[in-house]
């Protein structure tokens, strides 16, 4: 009901009734009744105290007013209206209350001024309570003794004469019987008993009485009061009569009608929602021959979509109805059916997709269809159909060697097809340039598979990144949602404190703000304005919101594939933002098996050609070759799948050790070889060697191409020029720094080999220092060669050799240094060790030269005797053999080491000059024997120093004679 601004507030009890408070004129003032006076005893004053009075009743009214059968107090109004499960909110202060001040209690306390009066002259009658209490006490101590000399029996509750028992206790028989002649004494004693009875009877009515005084006042009082109570009575019943015969006016003129209108509206909304409940069984009822229109061309999604928004309007709106109950049941077996199709059409599409030829240029096969597929798995969870892929992706590789194994068996017309039936033995029988050119075709389309396999993940990728970004976005709307709620639920508690100040229905406000949000907002304006009729716009909308509220939940999102496909996302992915990022991460690792299995399967092709050996007795240019094939093949994967695989590398460094192994037994073998023949005589240079060095001197080290023209014309030359100085060396020693660089190459076009270069290197230097001391300095070349004797010249040459080695040890350790890791610096100190020993053995050679002099002259001056001719024959034998050495080394060695060379040999022939001298006992006194020995020393001097590069020298001989005595 609605009322005016100016009405009271509708008084609420704790029943469904609702009274109204009629407005009464002050002027037209009814004297309130009096209220009665508290002079009653808070105790009765009975004797049995467990008998239950009014005064008793000592509970609140509201106590009184509960239902003891709700299992909850309706405290309120609203709890009465609503149920149990109302919630009562904070009720915001209403603005059109007014103001209380003191004046508005003016008439009140007016009024309340006579009762308070009567109130003074009651207090004043009734004595204090506590001589009101001791009065009572006394009063209440006498009636009880009195009232003892009652017998229990009168007192008792089921008191009845009816009862034999209780009427023999009463009236004895004793005191009737008239026999024996005892009938004076037996009425003597009915006499008695008659006046003992009329005794007690007076006690009880002495007592009554004495109750009676006590509350004199209070029932004079209520009869008084009595009168005025029936007025009341009286006027409040015309009063309601009155209100009723108005109430009943208003009813028949306002109220029919509109209920009527009401009524009408009401059976045609449920008309209306009869009409679209039918409208949504007839769609429901269509769902299994739509999904199987869907399923036939392939849209998974589109089904599936179908059958969740199904279920969910047979689990809402359609719940309860008989004729639906099995097809709950028979949509979730058709979408079982569904994931079973989802998974075979997506093992059918990974084997379309790979298995399709390798020379078309489109990189994703059926887009649309893909994305399809994986949207519809990843609504049902179906997570493993990547394995699926995995799968496929092998058995393609396989297929791929196998084709391409085929396709060249089958051009080489070597190979006879009926005699080596198997494929493994025909691959075989390629030689290298065919077996390379099918080993680089697989690569090839190892990398075209490659390519296709990631462009497909990507696009898997995409879309479970979209969905992820999805839920994301959905969790953010969700939280905005949450907090607008929240606004709007402190709005809405505004409104409703103003419906319940306006009057209107608080139903109606609840039941508008359930309805949309294009309702709500048709409810605010209506709230705006006053003057607009309430619950009057939704009679209609609502029915259509609950047909529409299955398909209103299916929003999506949409993004964009790199392929350039738009993709719809539904919002019923239940997919968690863990299992989506854990997929993602699937799908790399997928793209990163792709690239091993590649990787795996050329390591088993490479294994099952390299079984007779193949791969070991290649050449360097062929394994070169090789191994830059299998690099580029390992970066092309690399680069495409973003991380290296080490099974073909592996391989690739297996073969790249045996073929080290190899590469250097066949060069120290050819050393050996080399060592073994050498004569150790000075060899010509080859005009290709001396190119060879100069490029070294460029800093370039690498064999030089052979040029075919120039090369006829030029003349050998006699010595080696390197960076201006003349090596004179043996032929072994020029292949030897062939083989060095030969290495060195070996590094550049295989970095892998370098550390096993390095130490193979290392042990090839050491082994020609081995070798050439035991052949020159141990004169193992008498016995291996057949030479005579190892002569000065050999030694010298030897030397020269060593030399031109150690002057490019450090070249060789920088060409290793520039390309070794710097945690494996550590292995260049052989270089070191290999410079140290090659100084010791050119030292060993140089003392060896010295030593043969130093016999030489210990021989020729332990005969020398000083005596004529002069110069004599020992020194005319010195000498010639001084000349000798001389002419054997000054060819090879360069002028700094032959002077120092002849120093230490002067020094030797100084040495033992002077023990012979002094063993002839000639001393330096001017005699015939110095003067002799003199001039035999004056000879020596002279001819030493007509030799080349030996004028300079200091040959000072004073030193040796012996001063005078």
């Amino acid at each position: 009901m609605a009322s005016s601004h100016s009405s009271s507030p509708v008084p609420q009890g704790s029943s469904s009734d609702v009274f109204f408070k009629i407005e009464v004129d002050p002027s037209k003032h009814i004297r309130p009744v009096p209220s009665l006076p508290d002079v009653c005893p808070k105790e009765p004053t009975v004797t049995d105290q467990h008998r239950w009075t009014v005064y008793h009743s000592k509970v609140n009214l509201p106590a009184a007013l509960n239902d003891p059968r709700l299992a909850k107090r309706e405290s309120d109004f609203f709890t009465k209206t609503w149920g149990l499960d109302f919630v009562d909110t904070e009720v915001i202060p209403s603005f059109y209350l007014p103001q209380i001040s003191k004046e508005h209690f003016t008439v009140y306390q007016q009024e309340i001024s006579q009762r308070e009066k009567i109130h003074e002259r009651c207090k004043n009658i009734c004595p204090p309570k506590d001589t009101f209490e001791r009065t009572l006490l006394h009063t209440h101590d006498k009636s009880r003794t009195d009232l003892e000399q009652v017998p229990k029996i009168f007192m008792k509750p089921d008191f009845a004469l009816d009862d034999s028992l209780t009427f023999n206790s009463v009236l004895p028989w004793s005191h009737f019987n008239t026999a024996g002649g005892k009938g004076n004494r037996d009425a003597a004693s009915s006499k008695l008993l008659q006046e003992k009875l009329s005794h007690y009877l007076d006690i009880v009515e002495v007592n009554i009485a004495h109750q009676i005084s006590l509350r004199s006042e209070a029932f004079f009082h209520a009869m008084t009061s009595q009168h005025e109570l029936q007025d009341y009575l009286r006027k409040t019943s015309q009063a309601v009569k009155m209100l009723r015969d108005k109430i009943a006016q208003i009813d028949k003129v306002m109220c029919e009608g509109s209920l009527h209108i009401l009524r009408l509206a009401l059976t045609r909304n449920n008309c209306v929602k009869v009409y679209n409940k039918l409208k949504l069984m007839a769609t429901v009822h269509q769902t299994q021959p739509t999904v199987q229109v869907l399923l036939s061309t392939s849209e998974f999604v589109g089904a599936l979509d179908l059958i969740a928004t199904t279920q969910e309007v047979l689990q809402q709106e359609l719940q309860g109805i008989h004729s639906f109950r099995h097809l709950g049941s028979q949509l979730c077996e058709l979408e079982k059916l569904i994931d079973k199709m989802m998974i075979a059409e997506f093992s059918t599409y990974s084997h379309s997709d790979l298995n399709r030829p390798l020379e078309d240029d489109c990189q994703v096969l059926e887009e649309e269809r893909l994305i399809s597929l994986v949207f519809g798995l990843l609504k049902q969870r179906k997570l493993n159909f990547l394995e699926i892929y995995g799968e496929k992706m092998v058995i393609t590789a396989k297929n791929i060697i196998k084709q391409c194994v085929i396709n060249k068996v089958s051009q080489t017309e070597e190979i006879d097809t009926d005699v080596v039936v198997k494929l493994a033995d025909q691959m075989r029988m390629l030689n290298f340039p065919q077996w390379f050119d099918l080993l680089k075709d697989i690569f090839s389309k190892f990398t075209i598979f490659l390519q296709r396999v990631k462009a497909t993940l990507n696009i898997i990728h995409s879309v479970v990144l979209s969905v992820l970004d999805k839920n994301q976005r959905t969790r953010e709307l969700e939280e905005i949602s949450q907090q607008k709620n929240a606004a709007k639920d402190n709005s809405l508690d505004t409104e409703v404190a103003y419906l319940i100040h306006e009057g209107m229905f608080i139903s109606d406000a609840f039941g508008e703000g359930e309805l949309t949000p294009i309702a709500v907002d048709t409810t605010s304006q209506r709230n705006a304005s006053p003057n607009s009729e309430p619950c009057s716009s939704d009679s209609v909308s609502e029915p259509e919101c609950t047909t529409d509220s299955s398909s209103s939940k299916e929003h999506t999102s949409s993004s964009a594939i790199p392929g350039g496909v738009d993709i719809m996302v539904s919002e019923d992915m239940k997919l968690t933002d863990s299992e989506l990022g854990k997929l993602a991460n699937n799908i790399q690792e997928l793209l990163y098996s792709a690239s091993d299995i590649c990787h795996d399967r050329a390591v088993k092709f490479l294994m099952s050609r390299a079984k007779d050996g193949f791969l070991e007795k290649l050449n360097s240019m062929e394994f070169i070759t090789l191994s830059r094939l299998m690099e580029t093949f390992i970066l092309d994967t690399e680069q495409i799948c973003g991380r290296k695989s080490t099974s073909l590398l592996g391989a690739l460094q297996s073969q790249a050790i045996k073929f080290v192994n190899r590469f250097h037994e066949e060069r120290k073998t050819k050393l050996s070889l080399l060592l073994d023949n050498e004569r150790w005589k000075q060899a010509d240079v080859p005009a290709e060697f001396q190119d060879l060095v100069d490029s070294l001197s460029d800093g370039k080290i690498a064999l030089p191409e052979k040029k075919s023209g120039a090369t006829e014309e030029r003349k050998p030359a006699e010595v080696l020029i390197v960076e201006g100085q003349q090596y004179a060396v043996v032929g072994t020693v020029l292949l030897l720094i062939r083989i060095i660089l030969e290495y060195c190459q070996c590094v550049d076009n295989i970095p892998s080999v370098t550390t096993d270069m390095l130490t193979r290197l290392s042990d090839l230097l050491k082994y020609f220092n081995s070798r050439s001391c035991q052949l020159v300095l141990g004169a193992g070349a008498l016995q291996v060669v057949g030479l005579k004797t190892i002569t000065t010249k050999n030694l010298a040459l030897s030397s020269r050799c060593l030399q031109l080695i150690v002057h490019y040890i450090p070249v060789i350790r920088a060409h290793f240094e520039a390309r070794l890791p710097p945690k494996q610096y550590s292995m260049l100190r052989h270089f070191d060790h290999i410079t140290k020993d090659y100084h010791d053995h050119i030292a060993e050679i140089s003392a060896k030269l010295v030593a043969i002099m130093d016999s030489l002259f210990d021989k020729l001056l332990s005969k020398y005797e000083v005596k004529a001719p002069v110069p004599s024959a020992c020194f005319r034998n010195i000498c010639k053999q001084m000349t000798k050495m001389h002419e054997a080394i000054f060819d090879l060695l360069p002028e700094e080491q032959t002077q120092m060379l002849f120093l230490r040999i002067n020094a030797s022939y100084k040495l033992h000059l002077k023990k012979q001298l002094s063993h002839l006992n000639v001393i330096n006194d001017g005699g015939p024997q110095n003067g002799l020995a003199t001039a035999d020393v004056a000879f020596y001097t002279g001819n030493l120093q007509a030799l080349k590069g030996l004028k300079d020298l200091d040959l000072n001989m004073a030193e040796i004679w012996e001063q005078k005595r």
